[in-house]
């Protein structure tokens, strides 16, 4: 790779770390947060929902803004707007400006986290596609093992504003670099001349919806609480709007690009690794806790395995798939992760901790085999101007994956007899969601001399 490319992928990661370490950083400080403002747990933890709500409504705006205003445009407004939120946040004088301040700060992710994979996509160009898609990997593994331990560490040693005014010092030095270091994008051909309002109105809230529902269930502990059913039918009404309405002419995103076998399995396949993946990452803290007693920062530590693991993998094999193509390397990656998922399943309180991290670095391993293949044949499939669409549904469909699966673990750790067996049901969840990955691998390319060419447009057309 150049060193312009390279420069501007490093930048990009930046941004991108900048986000996750910071909402899993919050995580940890939620009993912290509640004691200090005086408050329930449930009115702090809006602080989080408050920030992955506000996320998953910007994100199908991006989709469109990217080739309207330019990608390094919308990006130097996205770290801006988080910028301005996390300092906001470190200021905060009470709950209610925290939430809303959150808030703030998830705009400018729900700018930022989509355009990570739009920038990187565009970057590479379909031939170096998988290796850049690993390089991003690295990020998603270490980002949410990473962020507890530092959140713990900084709660240790400072107050909770620091999480908040770190993120503002690490912010200003991507933002000085993106403006150094990101290209100016080259002119569009046919840029958007009108925003899809009637689609965004539908698409982003119906999806907040469906989220707000599911990290519901985890609070309330059934599925059939009031505070599930109202945001969950509301969500679906306004999907199912949203399916009707994007029969017309420039929807925000093109359903038809479901038509694509290859697409469609790329997203349900990442959809349903981060089911399982957060499923492990909130499952092992909880057995670290519960079963060894260990405190949050001694759990965290602990789980670092499995974020190394993802780390590890992710690079190797995306370099790899752009020679071999994802297939061999995803079904070798899942079955590598079914195994794993399954060990955990036997572990029990007098498991010594050795065996549960070797389980997760194993698990991290696998699981980055068949994500960074996976990342990198869905953009071999997309043609340069479907690149911004096809990353929103990628990313919202991860979201959900993500959402569904933090509320299945809560679901099953609150309705089992006792805490252990509540975790071996949330790891056996995480062996279906990972067996269903290596159903659908075989829908994905196989291996190729060549770059597999770009689907035509006029497919979508």
């Amino acid at each position: 790779m150049d060193r312009r490319l390279v420069g501007t992928i490093v930048v990009v990661l930046l941004g991108g770390l900048l986000g996750i370490l910071n909402s899993t950083m919050a995580a940890v400080a939620t009993d912290t947060l509640a004691e200090l403002f005086d408050t329930s747990l449930s009115t702090i933890g809006w602080t989080a929902t408050g920030f992955l709500l506000a996320v998953t409504a910007t994100i199908p705006f991006t989709t469109w803004a990217v080739d309207r205003y330019g990608g390094k445009r919308l990006w130097v407004a996205g770290l801006v707007l988080f910028l301005a939120g996390s300092l906001a946040a470190g200021l905060a004088w009470d709950v209610g400006s925290l939430i809303a301040f959150r808030v703030v700060q998830g705009l400018g992710a729900g700018l930022l986290d989509p355009l990570v994979l739009i920038l990187l996509a565009r970057a590479a160009g379909p031939r170096r596609a998988g290796r850049v898609m690993g390089l991003m990997g690295v990020v998603l593994s270490l980002g949410p093992v990473l962020g507890p331990i530092a959140g713990g560490a900084i709660l240790g040693a400072m107050s909770w504003r620091a999480m908040f005014l770190i993120s503002v010092a690490v912010g200003v030095v991507a933002l000085v670099l993106a403006l150094r270091v990101i290209p100016a994008d080259e002119p569009v051909e046919e840029r958007p001349s009108r925003l899809d309002v009637v689609g965004l109105a539908l698409l982003g809230p119906g999806f907040a919806a469906v989220v707000l529902a599911l990290s519901q269930t985890g609070e309330q502990g059934t599925f059939g609480a009031w505070q599930v059913v109202l945001p969950l039918a509301l969500g679906v009404a306004l999907l199912v709007g949203y399916a009707v309405h994007a029969r017309t002419p420039s929807p925000l995103i093109d359903l038809r690009l479901f038509r694509n076998r290859g697409f469609s399995a790329s997203v349900t396949i990442m959809g349903l690794g981060g089911m399982g993946l957060f499923a492990g990452l909130f499952a092992l803290p909880l057995y670290y806790q519960q079963a060894h007693g260990h405190g949050v920062l001694a759990a965290g530590l602990l789980m670092a395995p499995l974020g190394l693991g993802g780390a590890i993998a992710m690079p190797l094999a995306g370099r790899l798939s752009d020679r071999l193509g994802a297939r061999g390397l995803a079904a070798a990656g899942a079955v590598v992760a079914v195994a794993s998922v399954f060990a955990l399943t036997r572990i029990g309180p007098g498991t010594p901790e050795v065996w549960p991290a070797l389980a997760a670095l194993t698990f991290g391993l696998g699981s980055g085999c068949f994500s960074a293949p996976t990342m990198g044949s869905l953009y071999r499939t997309l043609p340069g101007p479907m690149v911004a669409q096809g990353s929103s549904v990628l990313y919202m469909l991860n979201q959900l994956g993500a959402a569904l699966g933090v509320a299945l673990v809560a679901l099953v750790v609150q309705t089992s007899a006792d805490a252990m067996s509540g975790l071996r049901g949330v790891f056996w969840l995480s062996v279906g969601s990972n067996l269903l990955v290596l159903a659908l691998v075989p829908l994905l390319p196989g291996r190729t001399r060549a770059p597999e060419p770009p689907v035509r447009e006029q497919e979508f057309a």
